[in-house]
């Protein structure tokens, strides 16, 4: 797989089709992989140039690994106490490798679709390099404020479960998560999620990572009042059955922000279910080309 130097690390990407440039940023400690290809190929047939990429700390782009491994159960524990974070790297130097692997791949600017994680990253990007952006999809995120933060109780016990330790380890896991998380108006594929789950063990297992973005989240200010100064056309994409990212804080990220749009899809989680698929998609599309339109 190609990489491209970006903010002093080596990013990993994949690029496919020849449209408008379109950045998909992944969530906490998930491969590029996690964006279906299916997905990823109903972009393409509306007009995108569609770039994934591995954030740093996982996949096939460069490990940290001098950095701290991080104690999650105990990072929250001091996160909810007021007690100082020390994190290797914030969303903000997160937002700065996405901005470099533009850099790198020669876009000047592209439309930014951040789910979760990615979506704080995407934000974050906003702020700070408004004109690399044609438009932004905040998914399934929230904006740094400390009472965003709790899920539902079974949502958050599953995500700071212990990590797994082996193949199949990774497998039962994503079982859970997926199974607590899970879209309520379509199907739960549980197998699925277990290969997946498998293909991304074996593609790269370090779950340190997932630990250090953890500590890039809790670390990095809050951006409410940031994102009142931003103009990029936004979109705000939230399921109304989500309990890790509650559909309230999809509606507080969508306040934050000067003209942006807020819609809630019926049922969906904080999962991306094959059914729902075309849907967001064609919700995506539709923002990024009547944006385009106007810029032209």
């Amino acid at each position: 797989m190609p990489t491209v130097r970006a903010n002093g690390l080596d990013l990993a990407y994949e690029s496919r089709g020849d449209g408008e440039p379109l950045l998909l940023v992944m969530g906490l400690g998930s491969q590029l992989i996690y964006w279906p290809e299916s997905f990823c190929d109903d972009l393409v047939s509306r007009g995108f140039r569609v770039i994934r990429y591995d954030h740093r700390d996982v996949g096939l782009s460069t490990k940290l690994d001098d950095a701290p491994r991080v104690n999650v159960r105990r990072l929250f524990l001091r996160w909810a106490l007021g007690l100082p974070i020390h994190a290797a790297y914030t969303l903000v130097d997160m937002a700065d490798d996405a901005v470099g692997l533009l850099d790198g791949l020669g876009i000047d600017s592209a439309h930014v679709v951040g789910i979760s994680m990615g979506g704080m990253i995407g934000q974050t990007m906003a702020i700070r390099h408004a004109a690399r952006l044609r438009t932004l999809t905040s998914w399934a995120s929230h904006t740094g404020e400390r009472r965003w933060f709790a899920g539902s109780p079974r949502a958050m016990r599953v995500l700071l479960g212990p990590s797994p330790q082996n193949r199949d380890e990774a497998m039962a896991a994503a079982e859970r998560f997926y199974g607590v998380v899970r879209s309520t108006a379509y199907p739960f594929d549980r197998q699925l999620v277990r290969d997946r789950a498998a293909l991304a063990h074996d593609r790269c297992f370090y779950p340190a990572g997932f630990g250090r973005h953890i500590a890039a989240i809790l670390a990095t200010r809050a951006r409410s009042v940031a994102l009142s100064f931003v103009k990029v056309p936004t979109l705000v994409l939230h399921g109304t059955a989500d309990p890790l990212v509650r559909p309230a804080c999809g509606r507080a990220t969508a306040r934050a922000i000067p003209g942006a749009k807020l819609r809630l899809v019926d049922g969906l989680g904080h999962d991306l279910p094959a059914e729902a698929a075309p849907l967001v998609a064609d919700t995506i599309a539709e923002h990024a080309s009547a944006h385009d339109s106007a810029r032209s």
